[in-house]
């Protein structure tokens, strides 16, 4: 199976720039980590694609973006981070809810995110991120990103993610597709690329068909000559180390330390992005101690 990638392209003489992914395995990976139930590994797969996506919009090696959703409904939110290179993590707060199958028989993700927020933050290395929030539209996350870019970046866009699941709850396709005009997009150019979205009926029939990143930009871009720019591996993948955890250990203060000392047992602390588990035996909780300020 080919590895998961997302292509970047402009259309219409760089009237239209878009960008499409295919993320099975980065899905089924982040599904793997967090024993995520059908209707969160949906959630959580939309909001991975759209993070890879708009990550690679960013320039700057060191730049993060971080998706946010909180809502009131079973799931609690939702947050993911990404980088320029394809690089993407995340986590559901509530990842094992169950729900029925909204009206369309289809997974409810909207029912599990309820009504609430979306922040989007990227972290340029400036003295602050820029952070932009809307509220939930849908709940349906490709819905709500294209509110996002219009109503917060007054970019009018359209995204389109989908998640599809195996019968045995593994991710059978992943990915989506995001369409941005630029403000001097011409209105016959605007017409053509509505009647082409038109005729998609979802992003995981067109997976499910076999179609590539390159295959459905053509779709969605047909009659606009578009013009690949490049392609980027995508995955998931975590930069946490112990070393880190330990940092974040020695930020939270000599009393809190010396009481996990005092309880006589080694300690686990696991990473939100990628559960996984890092153990501190009391004598590594003594040498942190050490190491922090009085």
């Amino acid at each position: 199976m080919r590895n998961d990638y997302l292509v970047r392209a402009t259309a219409a003489d760089a009237q239209i720039r878009a960008f499409a992914v295919t993320a099975r395995e980065t899905v089924e990976s982040a599904r793997r980590a967090h024993d995520t139930s059908p209707v969160i590994t949906a959630a959580l797969g939309r909001l991975l694609a759209a993070g890879a996506m708009m990550g690679s919009m960013m320039k700057g090696e060191e730049d993060l973006l971080t998706l946010q959703i909180s809502g009131d409904g079973p799931a609690g939110g939702l947050t993911v981070t990404a980088d320029g290179r394809g690089r993407v993590k995340g986590y559901a707060i509530h990842p094992q809810v169950i729900l029925p199958a909204n009206k369309k028989g289809k997974l409810d993700v909207g029912g599990a995110l309820g009504a609430g927020t979306l922040r989007v933050i990227r972290d340029m290395g400036l003295k602050e991120p820029y952070v932009g929030q809307t509220a939930l539209q849908t709940g349906e996350i490709a819905e709500d990103l294209t509110y996002y870019f219009a109503v917060s970046e007054q970019t009018p866009s359209c995204v389109g993610l989908g998640v599809l699941m195996e019968k045995d709850n593994r991710v059978k396709q992943a990915g989506g597709f995001l369409i941005q005009l630029m403000p001097f997009a011409q209105e016959e150019t605007v017409e053509r690329l509505e009647e082409n979205l038109g005729k998609i009926s979802s992003v995981t029939a067109l997976l499910d068909e076999g179609k590539n990143p390159e295959e459905i930009l053509e779709i969605l871009l047909d009659g606009l000559e578009m013009h690949k720019q490049d392609s980027l591996p995508v995955s998931f993948t975590c930069s946490c180390t112990k070393a880190r955890v330990e940092k974040a250990l020695i930020s939270i203060g000599r009393k809190e330390i010396e009481e996990m000392i005092a309880e006589g047992e080694p300690i686990e602390v696991k990473c939100h992005f990628c559960n996984r588990a890092y153990s501190f035996p009391v004598e590594e909780l003594e040498a942190i101690l050490l190491k922090c300020g009085r």
